[in-house]
């Protein structure tokens, strides 16, 4: 059990997720960039700006996956792709 679990896991699990994962971006595993484990928590995140938040309209703002590694906690970031041109 890698030192993110132990400190922020517990019966729900860190950020609200039940279990750990695996990873698979493009049909490649994914491993940790940091420490190379393979298990992560999946989170999803609002990427404010300032301009959205003064006016108050954050919910307008996109959002990214991240992938939180079980061992070490580095967090992966991940965009949705670009919507395709038809």
């Amino acid at each position: 059990m890698g030192l993110f679990h132990r400190l922020f896991g517990g019966e729900k699990g860190v950020l609200g997720h039940k279990e750990v994962t695996t990873v698979d971006i493009h049909g490649h595993p994914l491993r940790c960039q940091i420490c190379r484990h393979h298990e992560f928590w999946r989170h999803d995140v609002q990427l404010n700006t300032g301009t959205a938040t003064f006016l108050g309209w954050e919910w307008m703002n996109a959002t990214a996956t991240c992938a939180v590694c079980d061992y070490c906690g580095y967090i992966h970031w991940f965009l949705p792709p670009p919507a395709k041109k038809e």
